[in-house]
C-alpha cells in the first residue's frame, strides 16, 4: 500500500473531514489519527501501519522514548468514516495542525498526512530542490 496525491478539502463546522475514496480504499474500515512529530500536521495511519508503527515505539526502552510515547499515544483516535466518507477529527488534534477550514489530504508513502491549506502551500513555496536533488543522491536514489 502506497499512498499517493494530494487532495483540497474543507474541515464542516462539526469537525468532520472527507476522506478522499481513494485514501478510504487504502486506510481500510478503522484508521488511525495522530499528530506528527516533525511538522504541524496530522498522519493518518491504517490499521496495519499503525500496529507496526506503535509496536517499534512499544518495544523501544521507556527511558529513550517515554516523552514520544506520550506525545503520540495520549491525542492518537481511532476513526471510521460514516456513510458520507467523512471522519470526525477532534479539536485539539485541528488545533495542534493549526486546521481551521481548508486543508490538504496528502499521500506519504505508508501514512497520509492532513495539513493546513495555507501551511502546506507555503512549504511547497519554500521547497529547495537542489536540497531533495542532494538527498536523492546521497541516498542514492
Amino acid at each position: 500500500m502506497t499512498f499517493l496525491n494530494e487532495y483540497r478539502h474543507s474541515v464542516d463546522p462539526k469537525n468532520r473531514l472527507f476522506i478522499p475514496a481513494k485514501f478510504r480504499e487504502e486506510l481500510g474500515e478503522t484508521f488511525y489519527v495522530t499528530r506528527k512529530i516533525m511538522d504541524k500536521c496530522l498522519a493518518v495511519y491504517s490499521e496495519a501501519e499503525w500496529t507496526r508503527f506503535s509496536e517499534k515505539l512499544k518495544a523501544l526502552p521507556e527511558s529513550q522514548v517515554g516523552k514520544i510515547k506520550l506525545f503520540i499515544f495520549s491525542k492518537t483516535v481511532q476513526v471510521s468514516p460514516d456513510s458520507h466518507g467523512r471522519i470526525l477529527l477532534p479539536a485539539q488534534l485541528l488545533q495542534y495542525a493549526g486546521i481551521e477550514k481548508s486543508v490538504v489530504i496528502a499521500g506519504a508513502g505508508d501514512h497520509v498526512q492532513i495539513w493546513d491549506e495555507a501551511t502546506w502551500d507555503a512549504n511547497e513555496k519554500d521547497l529547495n530542490l537542489e536540497e531533495i536533488e542532494n538527498l536523492f543522491c546521497q541516498l542514492g536514489l
